[in-house]
Formats: C-alpha cells, sequence, structure tokens
C-alpha cells in the first residue's frame, strides 16, 4: 500500500510570494488550520519542501 501524507497548513499565505501562494492552493489547502491527505509522491514532496515554514506534515 502507498504510503499517504496528512498536511496541514498552520500559517497564512499572506506576504507570501505568489510561488508560495500557488503551491499551498495546488495542494489543495485555503484555510489555515486545514488538512488534506495526499498520496506521498515526488511531486508532492517537492511541493511541500517549498512551503514546509508553512505547514506541518504527517504520514499516515
Amino acid at each position: 500500500m502507498s504510503k499517504k501524507l496528512e498536511i496541514t497548513l498552520n500559517r497564512s499565505v499572506i506576504g507570501g510570494t505568489d510561488v508560495q501562494r500557488k503551491t499551498v492552493e495546488a495542494l489543495g489547502l485555503k484555510k489555515i488550520r486545514q488538512s488534506v491527505v495526499r498520496e506521498d509522491t515526488p511531486a508532492v514532496r517537492g511541493m511541500v519542501n517549498r512551503v514546509s515554514h508553512l505547514l506541518t506534515v504527517k504520514e499516515v
């Protein structure tokens, strides 16, 4: 079974760059403390690394 990641937005994207805003939106996050579950793929890991200072990530 493939691994999954639970990604939670902890900080606001206000003041962030346009790339950071679009990356958070591409992960499916809109509000603070909202969580989504995504497959653990290199593409998702790259997006998480780009905005890691705004997120909390747990392996599910």
